[in-house]
């Protein structure tokens, strides 16, 4: 069995963080059944659980995966950076390269699964991401880092294909998985205060 490092549900929600450098260490397979499970435990909007998860280990196609992502990657922060941006701004908000990550797990979202509509998207996103959240939460509080993204989206097709996702299944994002590689630790990310982003009975009346 795999052992977690023993730590609580607040304290895990306090130490996560992006992790963006990844050890070679492999792991567990029922740590990532662990993992899954925490997911598939999110609520969903009328309970349909539209999520699916596909666990990517394969070297060939983490590397052709991770090719069409750091792409996609170029694209959006190309244009961010036009101008003034330092370089090591740049590097800071690089995403990880999926051939140097033991395993990417592509969280996704059966459209077919949840009610049409003008805010079908809004309610896709609602059910699917409190079970990527669950999923980060649980790899956590076994040790391992996670990171969520979302730049495949330049090539969300050519991903479809290459593992035979259905046309009807979204994917919501892609979450490199592993221990923690050198430099990398938990905690220690800056948030702000209470007072700044929640309020009391009306816009503007701090609750703390």
């Amino acid at each position: 069995m795999t052992t977690s490092t023993g730590m609580s549900l607040m304290e895990a929600l306090r130490v996560q963080r992006s992790i963006r450098r990844f050890s070679s260490k492999p792991v567990p397979d029922d740590a990532i059944r662990t993992i899954l499970r925490a997911a598939t435990l999110a609520p969903s909007g009328a309970n349909r659980q539209p999520w699916r998860f596909v666990v990517v280990r394969d070297p060939a196609h983490k590397r052709q995966i991770g090719e069409w992502y750091d792409e996609g990657s170029r694209i959006t922060y190309g244009d961010r950076q036009r101008g003034a941006a330092p370089r090591a701004a740049a590097e800071e908000r690089r995403e990880p390269t999926f051939s140097d990550v033991p395993m990417i797990i592509l969280v996704c979202v059966d459209a077919l699964s949840t009610n049409p509509g003008p805010h079908s998207d809004f309610i896709r996103g609602a059910s699917v991401y409190p079970a990527m959240q669950n999923l980060m939460l649980a790899a956590t509080a076994l040790g391992l880092g996670t990171r969520p993204t979302t730049m495949h989206r330049h090539h969300e097709a050519d991903i479809k294909a290459l593992l035979g996702i259905p046309e009807s299944v979204d994917i919501a994002a892609i979450v490199p998985l592993g221990y923690l590689g050198e430099g990398e630790h938990f905690g220690g990310k800056k948030r702000k205060p209470l007072a700044e982003v929640a309020f009391q009975e009306r816009w503007g009346q701090s609750i703390a």
